[in-house]
């Protein structure tokens, strides 16, 4: 048991490791953009690029998983990220940034995939969701650390922020070289592999298997965080005049406030109520939030309201993924795809709500409210145990020795 508990220490600081180069762009990425006479347009494509590269690669690392192991692909996921965040911090010019984001969102990748997938062999059934939670909490926890991170060591130098990142980067990847044991046995690895499929086609195949809806979860999951994140702060500066640090408050206590509660809560509520029951409440919980966080008047209901609806919605991430592994044998094809729908979320939700923004200063929210309503309904008819007890061969994209 403490041997297990030191390897989910170890991937709970890889996934703090990798959240935290993501988030430690956000406030100053429009400063390193500007010092190289960028438009707007061209800061959107920076901040997508890093989800399109995840999108497209996760699932293909998830297969490689299964064939080569889990700790392989964990150091290369650490050390792709951190090569990555050096030549960030170097570029000069703005081709260089996105090629270093893109290299980066490639790379690093390969860990959140591979991680589930670790979390799968290493823990039974009962303690999987758990397992997952401590991981949704490390992200979490990267995520709040890293835009702080960012704007303090910006302040001194715009490209030092990179290095720290990477520096931690490298120590997470030592740490599993030397500490982490493999998890996947060599009679337990995929040999076959059919090549020559789409990722699109992949993914449209897996949505007609057994395992489908959760799959569309984990894309609704990520569309509605970043429908909130993407807006949040250009809507609280036209409903309540908000600037940066009133703005980064928020995010920061509810980011530490839900690291918390989903990694000390997700474990002891799946295993009283089943994944299924959570995964339904959080999508009211969702939707519920979406909408009155337009009813907050002052600092404190904003808070409040925030926090409820990430509470509500970093519910979700783990008892999916729980679910999913419960749905099928190769769990690194598996998490590879669920990382894929997650990455597609996180490309289409900031997209969405600037859309429904320039419309109507509540139709971001609102639209967000009904997409998670409807979801909850659809997972009264199509979500429940017998449709989860045990794993299946049926979706072609991975099963076994496919």
């Amino acid at each position: 048991m403490k041997k297990q508990s030191s390897k989910i220490m170890i991937l709970f600081f890889v996934m703090v490791v990798v959240m935290l180069g993501f988030g430690i762009v956000i406030p100053i990425l429009p400063f390193y953009v500007e010092t190289m006479s960028a438009s707007a347009q061209s800061l959107g494509i920076l901040m997508a690029i890093f989800s399109i590269a995840q999108f497209i690669s996760a699932p293909i690392w998830g297969n490689l998983s299964d064939r080569i192991g889990r700790k392989p692909l964990l150091m290369i996921g650490l050390l792709g990220s951190a090569v990555g965040q050096i030549l960030f911090g170097l570029s000069t010019q703005f081709w260089m940034l996105l090629v270093s984001r893109a290299l980066t969102g490639i790379l690093s990748s390969a860990t959140m995939p591979t991680a589930m997938a670790y979390i799968s062999d290493s823990t039974t059934e009962e303690n999987r969701s758990g397992g997952m939670g401590m991981l949704g909490a490390a992200m979490g926890v990267g995520m709040v650390l890293g835009p702080g991170l960012g704007g303090w060591l910006g302040q001194k130098s715009l490209s030092l922020p990179f290095f720290g990142a990477a520096a931690v980067t490298m120590l997470a990847f030592f740490l599993v070289l030397i500490l982490l044991p493999e998890s996947l046995p060599v009679d337990q690895r995929i040999t076959n592999h059919v090549k020559g499929q789409s990722q699109l086609v992949t993914m449209f195949s897996a949505l007609s298997g057994p395992a489908g809806f959760l799959f569309i979860l984990a894309f609704l999951v990520s569309f509605a965080m970043t429908s909130f994140e993407g807006i949040f702060a250009l809507f609280a500066s036209h409903r309540f005049q908000y600037g940066p640090e009133q703005v980064g408050t928020i995010m920061t206590v509810i980011g530490l406030l839900s690291a918390v509660v989903q990694g000390g809560l997700t474990g002891p509520l799946s295993r009283r109520f089943g994944d299924h029951n959570v995964i339904k409440a959080s999508l009211i919980g969702t939707a519920i939030g979406f909408a009155i966080m337009l009813t907050a008047r002052n600092f404190t209901g904003v808070l409040l309201t925030t926090s409820f609806f990430v509470l509500s919605n970093n519910m979700l991430r783990p008892g999916i993924a729980s679910l999913i592994s419960r749905n099928v044998e190769n769990q690194g094809s598996a998490q590879g795809l669920n990382n894929a729908f997650m990455s597609l979320g996180r490309i289409v939700g900031p997209l969405w709500a600037g859309f429904m923004f320039d419309i109507n200063l509540d139709f971001p929210y609102l639209s967000s409210a009904a997409i998670m309503l409807v979801s909850f309904v659809l997972s009264l008819m199509w979500l429940n145990p017998i449709s989860i007890s045990k794993p299946t061969e049926a979706i072609p994209a991975i099963s076994k020795n496919n």
